[in-house]
Parts: C-alpha cells; sequence; structure tokens
C-alpha cells in the first residue's frame, strides 16, 4: 500500500531524445505533472569521465547484488521471498542505468562522427578552394608566359637601322620628337617607311617589267633582221674559202665534219649535237673525233680458231660503230677526262669507257689505287647506277641463244651500259623498239657534265688527300681550322685501303653491312689513330658519288680493353660526331675536305674521350692523359656521355 501511494505522488515521466525539458500542471484536479525527457539534452550536460565512473560503480554494485541472491538462494531462500525480489529490483535499475549508460556513449560516438564527418567537408571545401585558385595561378602565368613569348609579323621584316631611318625618313614619318624617347612610336613610324619604301619599289618594277617588254620586242626585231640575212651568208661563206684556207680558220671543214657525222647511228649523232652545242652554250672546250667502224672479220682463220668459247659470245655482240668523244670539261691541274662512247648495233645500246689523263704522276698514294681505276671511276655516277647490266629488256632474250648468263662479265671489253649514257644517245627503254628522243638527250646533258666534272675532281682531290694521310698528316684547309681546336694530341698512324670481304670480317663493322650501307660498289679504307697506349680504329666506307653522300665511320677502341660503338655510348657518340653532324665538317662547296676534316675529328674526339675518363684512385701517379681540352662537363645523363662538340671561338667543349 506504502508503494502505491509512492506511485501516485510520482510524475509521469515521458522520453523524448529530441524535445526538451518541460514541466506542465493541469488546471483541473487529480490532474499530473507532466514532464519531458531528453537524452540530447542530458548529454550536452553529462562528463564522459563521470559516466565511466558511474558504469564501474554500477557494475560493482550489480555483481555484489549478484552475490547477495546468490547466497540467498543457497541458503535456502525461495525465489518469492521479498528479500530476494527486493534485490532482483535494484539489479534491474542497475541494468537500467548500464543501458542509459550504453545510449549515452553511442550518442557521443555518433556526434564526435558527425563533427568529423563536418570537419572534413569543410576541409574538403578548402582544399577545392584551394585548387582553384592554383589552377587560376598557374593559367595567369601561361598567360604572362604567352604575353612575354609574343612574336608579331613585323619582327620578321628586315628594317632599316635607326640611325638610317632616322637620316632618310622624312620628317613627317620620323617625328623624333615622339619616337626619341617611345620605343612602340618609333617602330610604328619605322613600319610606316618601309611601306613607303616598298611602294617605291613596286613602281620601279612595273616600269622595268615595261622596259623589258620594249626590250624584247626590239630583240625580237632584230632576229627577224638576221635571219633574212642568211642567204647573203651562204653566199659570202662560199667566196670566203680562200680566205679561210689562207688564215687556217676551218669553217667549212668543221661544216663537213658534221656533214659525215650524220651518216651515224641516231643515238651517236644525237649525242655527238648536244654535247656540241652544250660546248659551245656554256663555253667548254670539247674535242670530238670520229671512230671507224670495228671489223668482225678482221685476224686470219686460224686466230678465230683458237679462241675460247668465252669470247664466241662477244663476236656476237659485235659494235660496228664507235665515236671517241674527248672532253675536256675537267681541267684540274691539267686533267682531262676521256669519254669513249659506244653503239652496239646487235643490242641497241650504248656503253662508254672512261680514262683520266694526269700532267703530274699520281702513283704516290697506294690506298688512292682505285680512285681513277676506268672501270669503276664512273660507278654510281646516280644512283643505284652500276653499269653492270643492260638496259634493254630485249637483249635477256638475245643472251639465251648465245650463252650468256650475265653481261657483266664483258664491260671490259664492251664498256659500261650506264642509265644516263642512254640518256644522253636518247633512248628510251623498256620498250621492244628503243626510240631516239633529242629532248631526253638535252635535258640530261647539263646535269651529267656536271656530276662528270663532279666526279673526276673529288677524285682528283682524294687522291691528294690519300697522299698526305698514308704519309699520317691530316691536311686542314684554311677555311676549316676553326673547326677543331690548335692543339690536338691524338695522330692519325695508319691509312690504308681493303677489300669488301675485309670489311665485312670486322667485328665492329657487322651492323653497318647488316643495314646494307656497305655495297661491293663501294671504296674501304681502315684508319687507326693513336694516343699513348690508345688505339683507335676506323673502318670508312667511301661511297662512289662522295663527297654528295659522306663517308661512314665504325669505331673500335682498344684501351682498357676492346669497346665498340654498339658497347660503348660513348663511342657511339663520336660515331654521331662525326657520321650525323657531318654538315658541320662540309667546308668550302662542294665540300672536298669532308673526308678529312672527318678524321681531323675524330682525332679531336679521341683527345677528349682520354682525357675526361676518370682516373683510377687504386693508381698512383700522373694520369696518362692530362686534360688539355676545356670542358664545362666531364660527363652527362645516365650514360655519362662525354662533351664532344667543339664551341669556336670560346675554346671549349660541350655536350650536344
Amino acid at each position: 500500500a506504502m508503494s502505491d501511494a509512492l506511485k501516485k505522488r510520482k510524475s509521469k515521466v515521458v522520453r523524448s531524445e529530441t524535445g526538451t525539458p518541460e514541466g506542465k500542471r493541469g488546471r483541473g484536479d487529480g490532474e499530473q505533472e507532466v514532464r519531458v525527457y531528453s537524452e540530447e539534452v542530458e548529454l550536452d550536460g553529462s562528463d564522459p569521465a563521470e559516466d565511466y565512473r558511474q558504469y564501474k560503480l554500477t557494475c560493482k554494485a550489480l555483481a555484489k547484488l549478484m552475490n547477495e541472491i546468490q547466497e540467498l538462494k543457497a541458503n535456502g531462500a525461495k525465489d518469492g521471498c521479498a528479500e530476494v525480489e527486493q534485490k532482483r529490483m535494484q539489479s534491474c535499475i542497475h541494468f537500467m542505468s548500464l543501458k542509459k549508460l550504453n545510449r549515452l556513449a553511442h550518442m557521443r560516438l555518433k556526434r564526435g562522427r558527425d563533427q568529423t564527418h563536418e570537419g572534413k567537408q569543410r576541409v574538403d571545401v578548402l582544399h577545392l578552394q584551394l585548387q582553384n585558385l592554383l589552377y587560376e595561378v598557374m593559367h595567369m602565368q601561361k598567360e604572362i608566359s604567352k604575353c612575354l613569348e609574343f612574336k608579331s609579323k613585323h619582327e620578321e621584316i628586315d628594317l632599316v637601322s635607326i640611325d638610317e631611318f632616322n637620316k632618310e625618313a622624312p620628317p613627317e614619318i620620323s617625328r623624333i620628337s615622339i619616337t626619341k624617347d617611345d620605343p612602340h612610336q618609333l617602330t610604328l613610324a619605322r613600319l610606316d617607311w618601309e611601306l613607303e619604301q616598298r611602294k617605291r619599289l613596286a613602281e620601279k618594277y612595273k616600269e622595268s617589267l615595261s622596259s623589258k617588254e620594249k626590250i624584247q620586242k626590239s630583240i625580237e626585231v632584230k632576229k627577224e633582221h638576221l635571219s633574212s640575212l642568211q642567204p647573203g651568208l651562204n653566199a659570202i661563206m662560199q667566196a670566203s674559202l680562200p680566205v679561210q684556207e689562207y688564215l687556217s680558220m676551218p669553217f667549212e671543214q668543221t661544216q663537213k665534219q658534221i656533214e659525215i657525222a650524220r651518216h651515224l647511228p641516231p643515238s651517236l649523232y644525237v649525242l655527238l649535237v648536244q654535247a656540241n652545242a652544250y660546248g659551245q652554250a656554256c663555253g667548254e672546250c670539247f674535242s670530238f673525233t670520229n671512230g671507224q667502224p670495228c671489223d668482225d672479220d678482221s685476224g686470219d682463220s686460224d686466230a678465230e680458231e683458237e679462241q675460247t668459247d668465252r669470247h664466241t659470245p662477244t663476236r656476237c655482240l659485235n659494235f660496228s660503230h664507235v665515236v671517241n668523244v674527248l672532253l675536256f670539261p675537267v681541267s684540274l691541274d691539267g686533267s682531262v677526262l676521256h669519254l669513249f662512247f659506244y653503239y652496239l648495233m646487235n643490242l641497241n645500246i650504248m656503253t662508254v669507257k672512261a680514262k683520266v689523263s694526269t700532267a703530274t704522276d699520281l702513283t704516290g698514294a697506294i690506298s688512292a689505287g682505285e680512285l681513277l681505276n676506268s672501270d669503276t671511276l664512273l660507278n654510281c655516277l646516280y644512283a643505284n647506277d652500276q653499269g653492270r647490266e643492260t638496259p634493254n629488256p630485249a637483249n635477256r632474250y638475245q643472251f639465251d641463244k648465245v650463252g650468256i648468263s650475265v653481261f657483266g662479265d664483258y664491260v671490259a671489253e664492251l664498256g659500261h651500259p650506264y642509265q644516263w649514257v642512254q640518256r644522253l644517245g636518247g633512248l628510251q627503254f623498256p620498250s621492244e623498239t628503243p626510240e631516239v628522243c633529242d629532248s631526253l638527250s638535252a635535258s640530261h646533258m647539263e646535269s651529267t657534265m656536271k656530276l662528270l666534272r663532279g666526279r673526276v675532281q673529288s677524285r682528283l682531290a682524294l687522291h691528294k688527300q690519300f697522299s698526305s694521310l698514308e704519309h699520317s698528316i691530316v691536311p686542314v684547309s684554311s677555311e676549316c681550322q676553326h673547326l677543331f681546336p690548335t692543339k690536338v694530341l691524338s695522330r692519325l698512324s695508319r691509312w690504308t685501303a681493303i677489300t669488301h670481304h675485309e670489311y665485312t670480317n670486322l667485328s665492329f663493322t657487322r651492323h653497318v653491312s647488316d643495314a646494307g650501307l656497305a655495297r661491293e660498289t663501294d671504296l674501304f679504307f681502315l684508319a687507326v689513330v693513336e694516343r699513348g697506349t690508345a688505339r683507335l680504329q676506323a673502318a670508312v666506307v667511301l661511297n662512289p658519288r662522295y663527297p654528295e653522300i659522306s663517308p661512314l665511320f665504325a669505331l673500335s677502341l682498344s684501351w682498357k680493353g676492346e669497346r665498340a660503338g654498339r658497347s660503348d655510348d660513348n663511342l657511339r657518340a663520336i660515331e654521331s660526331e662525326v657520321n650525323v653532324f657531318k654538315s658541320e665538317l662540309q667546308g668550302p662547296r662542294p665540300g672536298h675536305q669532308l673526308l678529312t676534316n672527318q678524321v681531323a675529328r675524330l682525332c679531336v674526339c679521341l683527345d677528349v674521350y682520354l682525357e675526361t675518363d676518370g682516373q683510377d684512385d687504386s693508381v698512383e701517379g700522373p694520369r696518362e692523359f692530362p686534360r688539355e681540352k676545356m670542358c664545362l662537363r666531364t660527363a652527362r645523363g645516365p650514360n655519362r656521355l662525354k662533351p664532344f662538340k667543339y664551341n669556336h671561338p670560346q675554346g671549349f667543349f660541350s655536350h650536344r
């Protein structure tokens, strides 16, 4: 009854997790006081440490009650006794307290997580703002760089100097008072003056064109007048024959020789006429002699029976017309190029043989033996034109009939049927019946003559250079002295000619052969450069079209072991200096100093290679190769490349 009274006096409590505690009192009798309880509000005022202490006390009290209940039951107390029920009720109260503390702990954890999440969101917002600001800064920097690097079109115009502008420009354009202290106005004024000058020059150009037209009309009138004089000149020539004989001026004889040349085959006649016309137009000194037809029946029958089977097919390829055209376009120290053109009647092709006559003896250089060889002198005058195969497709069937497998076996006797020889004779292939075309010969005459001149000049220049190289002297002309330092300690000790087979057998040239850069038509040489205990071998491939196609160097160094360009990055860099950057070594046109300049650069690069090599700390004493060259950096990059580029006139070496 007492507990019922207490329950009636106790206020009714309503839990609410979101509301605030409020007290309300009814106006009528018997109404109970209603209060709203919120754990959120209690959580704000609670202390986690105090809750933890309350948790420990509650657990201890709960454990104590459980022990007391156990003791009561052990002493014989029944479940329904008042003492056990009281202690059980107290235990339930403690359990409710633990549940409350657990809820508070979870709510406190959730609040902490929410606060952490809100803090991370604020940080993310600030980070995003920072990124936006950085992007705007970067964009502004790019725009500033574009503005600073902007180049106007007027910078490409070569304007007159400021002094000349102030001196020649009129005051209304120069405006010295304004442009003196304002570079922008000065530039605008100079551009205005440039425009005025160009307008003036355009007017002069129009006047020159009109004057040119008048002169051309005058020339046409004079040409018509000269053509009308032809009949009278013929009569005068006939009347002047005795005078020509007396004065040794055989104009008529030359005319008769031309008439006789008309009986030559069309291809040889076209060649003769076009070569003569080119010589007269370009001021070249040519000499022509007409050869006699070859007699295939010459010699007695006994001699014919003694001929081997190899000569039998040759007699079937008889040629009945020959023109020995002696050309003098190459005048270098009295040297003369002789070209002998042949027309093979049965094969309908033309061949040529060459010979160079020199005023001085050129037998001093052993390695230059193949340079002026008449069999290889004109090889590859045009790209891939070796003159070993007949250009006429119809000849294959003729060869099968007489048992000829390779035409190249007979070029020593019949001459080389180069493609350019057919073009000079006006022969066009691969039609079954070759046609003779004058325009084809004329279009190729000038270019071929230039190539012939360049070929002989380059071979004569190489002949002189090889004489010096064989005596361990690298000739460097005065125009190319600036390409190399004044002091070069590495010296060329050997320069010899080698065969294609010997070249391909070298271990450090296999990559060149595999790439197809070493052909049998090329010339091959071996150079040895030495300094101290170091010995550098250079295998050189010289293309017949030198200096249009530069020589190719492959290197092998014998010093502290064997090294090659395929295994040593610095040797590969030296090969690049010699092979790739060849344009720096061309020298004066047409570049006849290229080979010797490449050898000189090879010596310089070997000095840099040896002098910049790190000394072994275990070896005492002075360096084998003291540093003589000035280098900004001795090595660079993961490959530790050395500085091989020479800078003139500063005199130091740097990296590419």
